[in-house]
Parts: structure tokens; sequence; C-alpha cells
């Protein structure tokens, strides 16, 4: 059986903890940051969990990652 294939977009935005938790980091930093306000700025810092619903479409895409 030939190896499945991992979506490329998927693989550079998300990360899978060690639970096996998908991880992204929030959009919205890269330039024009005047314009955003200091509480956005301040929680797009972190890295976050995708919802669970978001994760069972991502998984499809990631068959190599870790599962939780």
């Amino acid at each position: 059986m030939p190896k499945m294939k991992t979506k490329a977009s998927v693989k550079k935005r998300f990360r899978v903890s060690a639970t096996g938790k998908i991880r992204m980091k929030p959009s919205g930093m890269r330039h024009g940051m005047r314009k955003r306000s200091q509480s956005m700025k301040r929680k797009a810092r972190k890295i976050g969990n995708i919802a669970k619903a978001d994760e069972k479409i991502l998984r499809p895409m990631m068959p190599y990652a870790k599962r939780g």
C-alpha cells in the first residue's frame, strides 16, 4: 500500500502536542499592528488548541500525526 500524503498547508500551520491535541498560532500577527487593539495582540501571542469540531476536519489531513 502506498504512503498517504500529508497536506502541506496543515503541516506548516499546526502542530500536535504530546497529549495528541492539535495546536495552532492565531492569525493576524504578521503586519499592521497599529490598527489592532492591545488586547487582540496579547491574545494572539498565545498558542491555542483547535476546537473538537475542527479537529475532526484536520485529522485526515495529517495521517502520520500522533493520535490522542
